[in-house]
């Protein structure tokens, strides 16, 4: 059985202009560059740099220029042309570009260097050997499977498997081994190793033999988990050796790549520049924000655009293509206006937060060390700029500061905080900082372990369980006292 029956429903929506201002303000200056230069493609009567006379506000010519058309007026579309209503725009590209280039026309462009792969640096190293092709085929294979790090982390049946099924070639695991051994013969050092200790010993075998690199050599080869586990007691025990002697084969150890393929130059690898969106200055003793220049371009809507709007306005007889017109050229000009009115949105709530961050902040940005850092989650700006804790997580979450002491990821200015022996809430980052100089000054013969970490904060006015030292060494990427250990 149907009924029918009323419901009141509040929800709340976002217009498409707040939409488009959220997704600017979490784009960072490149990306934001990007999206500007992509309207201004898109939206011809979106223009940059400054406009040359200032005329009208638009707003007096956004009235209901369309509202007076009536469909059922008779119009003479005979004495019409709407291309007049163009005729202040340039000539669109495509209306000029035809196909009459000849193969001898000088290339503008410059090209970029392609440079060589790092499987293929491999194999180039592959032809000073004399190989039969069987031999041949398995080598380019066995190169292929070598990751970015330089390592094989396959097994051998499976290799065998896939030369078979891909390659069509049947051989034997005897055989690969065989030419794996040729492999690792290939630059850099221990590029083509199934685990790490097969990487240090091929580079160790490789080296020139003396006392020390013999001892290596064994002590990889035939006491590899005591040496990661560094008992060195066993070692010694083991080989029947010196401290001074176990020190020096260490150092040779130390001195090994444990990432033979990240040596590779020519690797082609992207490097990824940060571009301040931010800048702090120290000036007489008081902090200076600034906001990058390349956040704030100058952008006016097309006058061209505008007068086209008049001309229609002013003309007597108004056809249905005409109409059609206008509309499409006052959503175009809406849509700059948004476009403008955005930016200039976001270029404010980006200096407004960030300047909030800054003050909150100020002990730390006149000192630069971080144990100065206040406890600050995101709730703390938004209050403090009467925003929502999404916008400034905006914000914080991809922007970078440049500050005197280097340039910052904003996020990491934020953390929770916790109670010292005096009950003032103090920053998880000047705990982190103060177990990190702990673990630097600490004997290294005999690393202090969690439990004794945990005293010695305990004693500087940080009461603090183990377990919260254990996630915070882990969160430094600081290994336990074991592994921290040395002759």
């Amino acid at each position: 059985m149907l009924k029918q029956y009323l419901q009141f429903k509040l929800s709340q929506k976002l217009s498409p202009q707040q939409i488009q201002l959220m997704k600017l303000i979490q784009l960072p200056t490149q990306a934001f560059e990007q999206r500007l230069k992509q309207e201004l493609e898109e939206n011809p009567a979106l223009e940059g740099g400054k406009e040359e006379s200032q005329g009208d506000d638009l707003d007096s010519d956004f009235d209901n220029s369309t509202d007076d058309y009536d469909d059922n007026e008779s119009i003479n579309t005979e004495d019409i042309n709407v291309d007049e209503y163009l005729s202040d725009d340039e000539i669109p590209d495509y209306r000029t570009q035809v196909n009459n280039y000849s193969s001898d026309d000088e290339e503008k462009t410059m090209p970029y260097a392609a440079g060589t792969s790092f499987t293929q640096h491999l194999k180039n190293q592959l032809n000073t050997y004399r190989l039969s092709d069987e031999e041949r085929d398995i080598a380019e294979f066995l190169v292929g499977s070598v990751d970015e790090s330089g390592y094989i982390r396959r097994e051998l049946s499976d290799i065998m498997d896939d030369l078979a099924f891909t390659q069509n070639v049947y051989t034997t695991e005897e055989q690969i081994e065989n030419v794996l051994k040729i492999v690792h013969q290939l630059d850099p050092g221990g590029v083509g190793a199934r685990n790490l200790q097969e990487c240090l010993s091929i580079q160790l075998h490789r080296k020139e033999k003396t006392a020390d690199t013999e001892l290596a050599v064994n002590i990889i080869d035939n006491a590899f988990d005591q040496f990661t586990k560094k008992h060195y007691k066993k070692l010694l025990h083991k080989f029947n050796i010196t401290e001074i002697q176990l020190k020096d084969a260490i150092s040779e150890i130390e001195h090994l790549n444990p990432k033979p393929g990240g040596s590779y130059a020519g690797n082609n690898r992207i490097v990824e520049h940060v571009v301040p969106d931010f800048a702090i200055k120290i000036v007489d003793g008081e902090l200076e924000l600034t906001l990058n220049g390349r956040n704030a371009p100058e952008l006016h809507v097309s006058r061209e655009y505008n007068n086209m709007l008049k001309g229609y306005k002013d003309a007597k007889d108004k056809s249905k293509s005409q109409k059609d017109a206008v509309i499409f050229i006052k959503q175009k000009l809406d849509a700059a206006k948004w476009f403008i009115e955005a930016i200039k949105q976001r270029q404010q709530t980006l200096f407004v937060t960030m300047s909030a961050i800054m003050h909150y902040q100020k002990e730390y940005f006149l000192s630069g060390d971080e144990r100065n850092l206040r406890p600050m989650i995101l709730k703390d700006i938004a209050d403090e700029i009467n925003m929502d804790v999404s916008t400034v997580s905006r914000v914080a979450n991809s922007k970078y500061v440049d500050t005197p002491y280097g340039t910052k990821l904003i996020k990491e200015f934020f953390s929770e905080s916790m109670k010292n022996d005096k009950g003032e809430d103090v920053s998880t980052r000047e705990i982190k900082k103060i177990l990190e100089t702990v673990i630097e000054e600490e004997n290294k013969k005999k690393p202090l372990t969690d439990e004794n970490l945990a005293s010695i904060l305990k004693e500087k006015g940080y009461p603090i369980a183990r377990r919260t030292v254990a996630k915070y060494r882990e969160q430094l990427d600081i290994p336990v006292a074991r592994l921290r250990k040395k002759i």
